[in-house]
């Protein structure tokens, strides 16, 4: 007689824990936003090297680089005052120093600084929300999800000198995996 009733314990014992177990089910909606969250906290963007301080500008010769420096000015994202003007002898051509320095407002785009350079974001990359994911689920705790980032261009974008992308996008392939206490995460890129 004791043996049905233990059979029977047994059986509810490894129901119970199959029904209590972690939930490692996910679909394309779940893994967009686990890759929005992720994205929120380990932003993309591509940076290049801007140069401040006291720098000298010909009014003809330098005039482009110039014109991108007073856009960051009229912007709030640099100051600048003139040191130093000269008339060029036997030229046409007059030099300008001008001393820059970044403003308050540059903080969120500079990721390092040095005396007179620093490394400045010129595009983010954000998640495009209109373009499906390509979503597959390669075992029961991974899976792999590809995207579609667009780019944003930042003020600091002219600086770039490597603008060689002929795409307003890219696509990132993301792992995910299953972790018992924080459920769904980003493991890495592919």
């Amino acid at each position: 007689m004791k043996r049905p009733f233990i059979y029977l314990f047994i059986v509810l014992g490894f129901a119970f824990i199959n029904g209590c177990g972690n939930e490692t089910t996910i679909n394309a909606d779940e893994a967009t936003s686990v890759i929005s969250n992720y994205l929120a906290e380990n932003p993309e963007y591509k940076t290049a090297n801007f140069t401040f301080g006291e720098m000298k500008f010909r009014q003809i010769k330098d005039q482009e680089d110039l014109n991108k420096y007073k856009v960051l000015e009229e912007s709030g994202y640099i100051s600048m005052s003139m040191q130093e003007e000269k008339k060029v002898f036997l030229s046409k051509d007059s030099s300008f120093v001008y001393l820059i320095k970044l403003t308050e407002k540059s903080a969120p785009f500079v990721l390092e600084q040095k005396k007179d350079k620093a490394q400045v974001k010129t595009i983010i990359y954000e998640m495009d929300n209109d373009k499906p994911v390509n979503f597959v689920k390669t075992n029961n705790n991974s899976a792999k999800v590809t995207v579609t980032l667009v780019k944003a261009e930042t003020d600091f974008y002219p600086f770039d000198n490597n603008k060689g992308s002929n795409s307003e996008f890219i696509t990132k392939t993301y792992k995910l995996r299953h972790k018992k206490n924080e459920g769904w995460v980003v493991s890495g890129e592919k």
